[in-house]
This record gives structure tokens, C-alpha cells and sequence, in this order.
């Protein structure tokens, strides 16, 4: 599932793309402005970001420069229909592609997945909630801080992501996390270490929301 940063300060076009984009499984964070967006993709990881020229705070030109200076993501500018001026300086400035005002939804679920496939994003975030998982880097985060899980954590918890949907015996999840460990891992240390990983990533571990019992078969992560 791929997450992309649209950095948009017209409500009405912020809700009507989220809601677009989400119905196409992409994860959309907004920033309003340009210091909100660069914090935000220096704190927290994305595919792509949609970036509209104008903004209330600061512009587009400048948050591309920012992005650009500092990492490979990929950029979209959204443009005002005809303006040749802003096109070639996005252009200049590194950005992967751009889509004119007023478009058509379609169109820029084209041209994302165009980008996307050109350079190589492979949707490597997973999102449980507010805890984003990069499984190509593999970290996790919350509300964009860092979770710090150990080698068992994680791997625990990459073994919920890839069995969304289904109960997770005990058994089972002790076969998955056997080769990591190292050592012989018991039905204690399991318990042990599902409770760490609900202290990291739950708001309330006591009543949790992500990684659910399941009475009597195990634990569940819904799809």
C-alpha cells in the first residue's frame, strides 16, 4: 500500500482527493503548507507527493527543492491549467511529472501509478492503525516516532501484517518466529513478547485494537 503526501491548501480539493485516493488504497497524509510538508517528510516516510504550486504558506517550488536536496521521492505538481511557467521550473527543479487543473481522477491515478512504476516504489508501507510499518527498511512508527522494536518484535509483528484476516494460533506464530530468535522460544516468552509489542503499538494495550484475542484459537489482525 502505497502512502503519499498531497500537499494541498484548498479544503474542498484536500477531501475530495483523500477520499478518492483512499478508495484506490492509497494511505494520503495532507500538509497545508510548506514548512508542514517538509517536517513532515523529514519525521515521517511516503512513495509520493502530490504538490500543488500554491500555497498559503510558502509554495510548491520551494518544497520540491527540499525534498529533491534530500532524498530520491518521487514529486507530482499539480499546475494551473496552461501555465507553462510552472510546469518547466517543476521540471528543473527534479520534479518526476505534473498534472494540470482541473483533472480528471482517473488521470491522476494514472499518472501516480505511472511514477510509481518508473521509479521503482513497491509500496512498502503498511499501515495497523497509527502504526506505519516499512517493510523495505524495516522500521515502524507511530504517529511518527520511531517504536524501536527489537529483532522479535518486529519480526512478530511482520508475521500479523502478512496474516491479516486470519487467527494466528500460538503454535503457529511460535514456528514463524523460531529462526529469528535464535534460541528455543517457549509459549511464556511468546506471551511476554506480544505484550511488549501491544505496549508499543496500542493506545490502550489493556483493551487492544490492533492485535486482537481471538478466545480459545489466538490473536488477529483484521484485513
Amino acid at each position: 500500500m502505497n502512502k503519499i503526501l498531497l500537499v494541498e491548501d484548498d479544503n474542498e480539493i484536500i477531501d475530495n482527493l483523500i477520499e478518492f485516493l483512499s478508495k484506490e488504497e492509497f494511505i494520503v497524509k495532507n500538509a497545508k503548507g510548506q514548512n508542514a510538508a517538509i517536517e513532515l517528510v523529514e519525521n515521517e516516510t511516503f512513495d509520493l507527493v502530490l504538490l500543488d504550486v500554491s500555497l498559503a504558506d510558502g509554495n510548491g517550488f520551494a518544497v520540491c527543492s527540499a525534498i529533491k536536496s534530500k532524498t530520491c521521492l518521487p514529486v507530482i505538481f499539480l499546475t494551473a491549467s496552461g501555465d507553462e511557467f510552472s510546469t518547466v521550473t517543476g521540471f528543473d527543479l527534479g520534479a518526476d511529472d505534473y498534472i494540470a487543473k482541473p483533472f480528471r481522477p482517473r488521470e491522476l491515478i494514472s499518472r501516480i501509478k505511472n511514477v510509481l512504476r518508473l521509479t521503482g516504489t513497491t509500496g512498502s508501507i503498511t499501515q495497523l492503525g497509527d502504526v506505519m510499518v516499512d517493510t523495505v527498511k524495516g522500521t515502524a512508527s507511530k504517529k511518527g516516532k520511531d517504536l524501536f522494536l527489537s529483532a522479535l518484535e518486529y519480526r512478530l509483528l511482520l508475521v500479523f501484517i502478512n496474516n491479516r484476516g486470519a487467527v494466528m494460533t500460538r503454535t503457529k506464530l511460535l514456528e514463524s518466529i523460531w529462526d529469528i530468535a535464535g534460541d528455543f522460544v517457549n509459549d511464556n516468552t511468546l506471551t511476554v513478547y506480544i505484550k511488549r509489542l501491544r505496549e508499543k503499538i496500542e493506545d490502550d494495550p489493556q483493551n487492544p485494537e490492533i492485535i486482537k484475542t481471538v478466545r480459545g484459537l489466538g490473536y488477529k489482525v483484521d484485513a
